[in-house]
């Protein structure tokens, strides 16, 4: 406890005391509901919905939750603990809640999400994959229709509605309380339909990366109809740290193909086959970056047939060549990616799953395409990018909730202003997490997994075994089957039966070796689901089951959710992790002996002839492992920040570009078509004066250039010699500024009369139709230019650093410097499109 806690008292503890007298509201509230029948429950739910309408919601918070506590009773025949009540409370404030495995996050949820939808502005819940949006929404979307609310299902193919009258097989109403680890089940009650229609839903479930998709979809949309989502009122994040922390180091890109050549990624594929690190190259793995050594400057110049590898000439060159050693040496097979169906397809290093349609920029993705010898798709253009920190500053209010909040809180704070609460527990946490078992080598490390999880087979003991990468997942599957050993192997590769293999990961005898993706969003039954009580108690008498993990991960909050599958409200169980001296402790870093000098270590370990398969029981070694986690935690905070800082730049250029897009798609409605048109007016007004006061900047009108006014003009609008001979007879006139001016007012009545002839030609609302064609056309073609100019400056800037110049404000100065141009080029290749376009 710190000196401050000590003097001032715990800041949990006393926001906890503060939130009490809602959590007491609730539960004097609840005895009035008991003998209500179910329908005049939902009757008191949609008069509550009425009468948020008119008063303010806090005031009614506590009879919303009652509402929803009793829904639960009755479709559920779950309660709300007090503890889940103190829980949603905190959500509906708008803070990230840390509640440990098993404690009822996704019910607690319930809550805020009922209590925020009656507003009618529509309730986000994230969820970290497909799956869990399918079985969040028809369990506890059993609650939100009893009290007379809509539910939809976001998921990366099709979209849902939540109904319980759907069947597309016969089924007990009952069974969906059991069976909610089935695909087949939970997909009974749920009805597809449009993405819209799924939007339209008071309460919207859906990933991360489908809420992302569609806002950048929403703002390349020509109209009003083709926009699927309704604002950003509310949204509950499950899983926060690892949707808002973990993946938020890579943005959101909606991109395109474009014409270049296959050839030039398999060529320098196979020259990057060719170079050897150490003498051709250098990786520093920790940064994620190769070099070049001279001699592989040269042997790359050789095979190539040019003199200079680093002339401006050949940038093209070395770009490819740098994207092919980094798809070599840092990009790995089974570790950063799978093969499937012959396409590359990213596995998430947090979660362990595969995400596919993302693919890497800048060409690296082609390049592990040609590494890996499969069709290699053409590079894309980006068409429009977000961070998911900014994605998700857009709403409103943000509430979150995962088991590991507490170690982030310092991140949640600075990047989305959002407070952490520690939630209690409803029972005490009674599962053993035992020090770490460090072995010399990996052979070892493995010999000691195997004879482990053989014990605690025998004994019948369920064992969750958890790994780093899929090689090591399907390496230690290998070593199972030598020993006879049966078991269940859970990776990106099987991610469609991740629901049954791990709703049964609780059994008797049940042995799963799994990737980082078993620790999010499921919790593991000791008796399997559903539990076998028999067969549970016996399990509890073996004290639970057993989390064995393999490796240690990047971030102690992955190790720690790891540990969390065990001991979920009050059972037992238990935690411990094998490590060796040479286990790498991160994906992309060096070993343990390499940052820390444990050649010393091991040295001292050989004299005295200590066993390799003996585990070695040292406090420098384990504390040194959590001091490396702590500075890769450090290094990817710092690398998050420095990406939402050069995203922050984008971001508002971003909100000036998609308001714009929006106020050009509603103008063109009937009823505002007028407001248009002055728009299109004042932008051709804009830029005739811009090219009159360019080429009249003299005080003497005899030395203005009419001759350039005029030819410039006509790349506006085609006009005859005789506009050139009024433009002499204006400047006759005997003030300058009334001359110049008469000049702008002449050519700006031109284009204003051959407006309205064309609007008479095409019709009033095909005109307006057109003219938002050629806006939206010329905006977007011109933001994608754009975005790919400030990924250039981006790359570039860094040099800069070396001239004692900070490479941000360079970004921000040059940024705002070149959105200036990119808005002024859009203006102008607006006028010089719009009167030259033919409707056919």
């Amino acid at each position: 406890m710190s000196l401050i806690t000590r003097f001032l008292g715990d800041p949990n503890q006393k926001y906890l005391k503060t939130i009490q007298f809602l959590v007491e509201q609730t539960n004097q509230l609840e005895k009035g509901l008991v003998n209500l029948s179910n329908e005049k429950l939902k009757e008191k739910s949609l008069g509550l919905r009425e009468k948020i309408k008119v008063e303010n919601l806090e005031k009614n918070l506590p009879l919303a939750f009652a509402l929803v506590r009793e829904a639960a009773k009755r479709t559920l025949s779950q309660r709300h603990f007090d503890c889940q009540l103190q829980a949603g409370i905190a959500l509906h404030q708008g803070k990230v809640i840390e509640m440990k495995t098993g404690e009822g996050k996704t019910l607690a949820a319930t809550l805020p999400v009922y209590a925020n939808a009656l507003s009618e502005e529509g309730v986000h819940v994230i969820t970290v994959n497909d799956y869990l949006a399918r079985r969040d929404a028809v369990w506890m979307g059993q609650v939100y229709y009893f009290l007379g609310l809509t539910i939809g299902v976001l998921n990366h193919e099709q979209s849902f509605l939540y109904n319980p009258q759907y069947h597309k097989a016969e089924l007990e109403k009952d069974k969906i309380r059991d069976e909610l680890g089935s695909f087949k089940v939970v997909e009974d009650f749920l009805e597809p339909c449009s993405r819209k229609e799924a939007y339209q839903a008071d309460i919207v479930y859906g990933t991360n990366n489908e809420y992302g998709f569609d806002y950048l979809r929403d703002n390349m949309a020509v109209s009003l109809e083709q926009k699927v989502q309704r604002g950003f009122h509310y949204a509950v994040i499950d899983e926060a740290d690892s949707i808002l922390i973990d993946e938020a180091r890579t943005p959101l890109i909606i991109s395109q193909p474009q014409v270049e050549s296959v050839r030039d990624y398999q060529f320098f594929a196979q020259l990057a086959h060719r170079l050897q690190e150490g003498s051709d190259y250098n990786a520093d793995r920790k940064m994620g970056s190769v070099a070049l050594t001279e001699d592989g400057i040269s042997r790359a110049e050789k095979s190539l047939g040019i003199e200079n590898l680093y002339h401006p000439e050949n940038e093209t060159y070395l770009h490819h060549l740098r994207q092919a050693l980094k798809a070599k040496v840092l990009f790995l097979k089974d570790e950063a990616y799978v093969v499937k169906n012959g396409e590359v397809v990213i596995v998430d290093e947090f979660t362990g799953r595969l995400m596919p349609g993302r693919r890497y920029s800048e060409g690296l993705h082609q390049a592990i395409e040609a590494k890996e010898g499969v069709e290699v798709n053409p590079r894309s253009r980006t068409l429009a990018t977000i961070t998911f920190q900014n994605y998700f500053r857009m709403y409103k209010k943000l509430g979150g909730m995962t088991g590991t909040a507490l170690s982030a809180a310092e991140e949640f704070d600075k990047v989305y202003r959002l407070d952490t609460k520690v939630i209690p527990t409803h029972e005490p946490m009674v599962r053993k997490d035992w020090p770490d078992k460090i072995f010399l080598d990996e052979e070892s490390k493995f010999k000691a997994v195997v004879k482990q999880i053989k014990e605690f087979y025998e004994l019948g003991r369920p064992v969750l075994v958890g790994t780093t990468s899929i090689e090591k997942n399907e390496y230690l599957g290998k070593l199972l089957d030598r020993e006879g050993l049966p078991h269940q192997i859970l990776n990106a590769k099987h991610n469609e039966e991740e629901g049954q293999i791990i709703a049964q990961a609780g059994r008797l005898k049940r042995l799963t070796i799994a990737t980082n993706m078993a620790g999010r969003g499921v919790n593991i039954i000791l008796g399997g689901n559903p539990p076998q009580q028999e067969e549970k108690e016996n399990i509890i008498k073996l004290e639970g089951l057993f989390i064995l993990g393999t490796e240690r991960h990047e971030a102690r909050r992955i190790d720690n959710q790891l540990r969390g599958r065990s001991g979920r409200q009050g059972e037992p169980g238990a935690s411990q992790f094998y490590l060796s001296l040479k286990n790498e402790l991160f994906p992309d870093a060096r070993n343990i002996i390499q940052w820390f000098g444990g050649e010393k270590i091991e040295a001292l370990l050989s004299r005295f002839n200590f066993p390799k398969d003996e585990p070695i029981a040292n406090k420098f070694v384990s504390r040194a492992i959590e001091a490396a986690q702590g500075k890769i935690e450090g290094i990817n905070f710092d690398l998050r920040k420095r990406l939402l800082d050069y995203d922050d730049v984008m971001n508002k250029q971003r909100q000036v570009v998609y308001r714009k897009r929006d106020e050009i798609i509603a103008l063109t409605q009937k009823e505002k078509g007028e407001d248009l048109k002055k728009m299109i007016s004042k932008i051709f007004e804009e830029e005739i004066r811009k090219i009159v006061s360019f080429h009249t900047p003299s005080r003497d009108p005899q030395e203005w250039n009419l001759e350039e006014v005029f030819e410039q003009f006509k790349t506006i609008l085609l006009v005859q010699d005789d506009v050139h001979l009024q433009l002499k007879k204006i400047i006759q006139a005997s003030q300058l500024e009334v001359s110049r001016e008469e000049i702008i007012q002449y050519l700006t009545k031109l284009v204003g009369e051959d407006l309205r002839q064309k609007e008479e030609k095409y019709g009033r609302q095909k005109w307006l139709d057109l003219l938002k064609m050629i806006l939206l056309r010329l905006l977007d073609d011109l933001w994608s230019q754009h975005l790919s100019t400030m990924d250039y400056l981006r790359e570039s800037v860094g040099l800069r650093a070396y001239a004692q110049r900070d490479p941000l404000v360079e970004y921000q100065d040059e940024g705002y410097r070149m959105f200036q141009e990119f808005m002024l080029k859009w203006k102008s290749s607006a006028v010089r499109t719009i009167l030259k376009v033919q409707l056919k």
